[in-house]
């Protein structure tokens, strides 16, 4: 059976607190031993870990007086006691123990976590291992940590991450983990402009995105349908240009404050923001809010429809220019990472020689920000800043392949989303209430059954910097919906960007994704149950 949207919901600041809390792991309670089942396998994890054992004879139960240890020089200590407390802070609700948190001491703690693990685990790697004496993780950095912690929750029951204090019991099988992922670049998109998701709903989208330790969420925040993002300069690109979104309900937008918000709440998740301001086409909503920015000095109405490729930025005008050069200025000064994404896709009504002449303008204005270039996979077609980054999102077409061996050539690397698989707002089948189907019906297998390394025949697995999974809202106007397309399907993409090729097998993966549905439930994640899987 499948759960179509409820309503449109808002999230409460409870929920929230909660939910946050929740894209941490759990720790589980003790039962009598005589109540423990026997040894079992080693659980089914997504992402599938580089090396995972079962230790036999080493389950382990957690005690009403156990404490959570944190061992971390001064300069990460702060870190890493934030990802302690945050475990400690849900084991609490759901089990009702104090689970203290300490700095540790030999003896005190039987949850360990530490930063002071070798180098060789790199920025992200972690090693995590439950026997009978307790619980540890380990890595070299506090990223490399809360992806541990993020395991670690994968190994307690669903129950384990309700909202409420709940029954044992609460046994960790005995496990022993040694991770790292294969690419560094673990994106989700989501599209905020043809449909406006609010902060708390960005929120809600970030607690489950990093339950998959996707490490980018890329925002789409400018398009013709609205521009979310402010700009003090040019006020009216939100308060006009941001007013309305896709059927001509009321938009929105983010202040800075909201933004700041997102970025820190992102960054809490070890997500980093990579905002999309679109050009040269995709502008309708700047180009109605500022006729100077027309060819012809005429502003164009509002557009609420779903139609793309008929708007352009007057590639000519000097204005245009100085537009793009305070945008990007605001847009980078509230954006810590290394990344503004200036689109590049669908300019259907600018001139190919224009483009030409726009997209390496646009790029300078980007890099003067001391930030890298990274546009959708038509801005290989001219010039390109050094740490530049191509986003694919062809369908297996020769022009689209060519366009990301391009890219490769000039020493840029790409970030593979191929719509006829990585873009979640696709239809799973023709009977799919909602979403898009241009590229193609794309089933849950579909989405998990191919190798970034081999899907673009002659591009070097070392320009590919990884992939990403986008969520295009055109139809998808509250989060139920987006939560039905983008679940279970992300879990799927994120899979391919962190685990190993050698672990990427359908058959094996589904049974894996099933044992997600209970969890899932306990989160009420609106997910669509395809048939295809075993869901328990």
């Amino acid at each position: 059976m499948t759960r179509l949207a409820r309503p449109r919901r808002r999230v409460s600041l409870a929920g929230l607190l909660t939910a946050a809390l929740l894209a941490t792991p759990l720790i589980a309670l003790t039962t009598p031993a005589a109540a423990q089942p026997a040894d079992a396998p080693a659980p089914a994890l997504i992402p599938k870990p580089a090396s995972q054992q079962a230790l036999a004879g080493e389950d382990y139960s957690l005690k009403p007086w156990s404490v959570v240890g944190v061992s971390s020089n001064s300069k990460e200590r702060r870190a890493a006691l934030r990802i302690a407390e945050q475990l400690s802070s849900q084991l609490r609700r759901s089990t009702g123990y104090p689970l203290p948190v300490v700095l540790l001491a030999p003896g005190v703690a039987d949850i360990k976590l530490s930063t002071n693990g070798p180098a060789s685990l790199g920025a992200e790697g972690y090693q995590l291992r439950v026997d009978r004496k307790g619980v540890g993780v380990t890595a070299a950095t506090p990223e490399g940590l809360y992806r541990g912690v993020t395991t670690l929750r994968q190994l307690l029951p669903a129950k384990a991450d309700a909202k409420t204090r709940q029954a044992g019991p609460w046994r960790l099988a005995g496990t022993a983990v040694a991770d790292s992922p294969r690419f560094g670049y673990r994106g989700a998109m989501l599209d905020v402009s043809r449909h406006f998701f609010s902060v708390a709903e960005v929120k809600r989208y970030i607690d489950l995105i990093s339950l998959y330790k996707i490490n980018k969420l890329h925002l789409h925040l400018a398009d013709d349908q609205g521009w979310r993002i402010q700009v003090d300069s040019w006020p009216r690109l939100t308060t006009y240009g941001g007013s309305l979104e896709v059927g001509g309900t009321p938009g929105g937008s983010y202040s800075k404050a909201d933004f700041a918000e997102i970025i820190r709440y992102a960054a809490d998740h070890y997500l980093t923001v990579i905002p999309e301001i679109d050009t040269p086409g995709h502008t309708n909503a700047a180009l109605a809010s500022y006729a100077e920015l027309n060819c012809n000095g005429v502003a164009p109405p509002l557009y609420t429809g779903t139609n793309v490729g008929f708007s352009s930025l007057c590639v000519a005008k000097d204005i245009t220019y100085e537009f793009l050069d305070d945008v990007f200025r605001e847009v980078a000064e509230q954006a810590p990472g290394d990344v503004l994404h200036l689109g590049g896709d669908e300019a259907h009504s600018t001139q190919h020689s224009d483009y030409l002449t726009f997209v390496p303008k646009a790029a300078a204005l980007v890099t003067k920000q001391k930030k890298r270039v990274m546009g959708w996979q038509e801005i290989a077609e001219t010039p390109l800043p050094a740490g530049s980054i191509a986003q694919y999102w062809g369908t297996d077409d020769a022009r689209s392949q060519e366009l990301a061996r391009k890219a490769a050539a000039q020493g840029a690397k790409v970030v593979l989303s191929p719509a006829n698989r990585a873009y979640l707002d696709m239809k799973y089948d023709a009977s799919t209430p909602y979403g898009l189907d241009w590229a193609g019906l794309v089933n849950v297998e579909k989405s998990y059954s191919w190798n970034p390394s081999t899907l673009i025949p002659n591009l070097p697995e070392s320009a590919i910097a990884g992939v990403e999974a986008p969520i295009w809202t055109e139809t998808l106007d509250d989060l139920d919906k987006l939560e039905y397309m983008a679940f279970p399907r992300l879990a799927g993409v994120a899979e391919l960007g962190w685990s190993q090729a050698s672990a990427l097998d359908w058959t094996a993966y589904k049974d894996r994704l099933g044992a997600q549905g209970s969890r899932w439930d306990v989160l009420s994640v609106n997910f669509f149950r395809a048939p295809e899987i075993n869901w328990r």
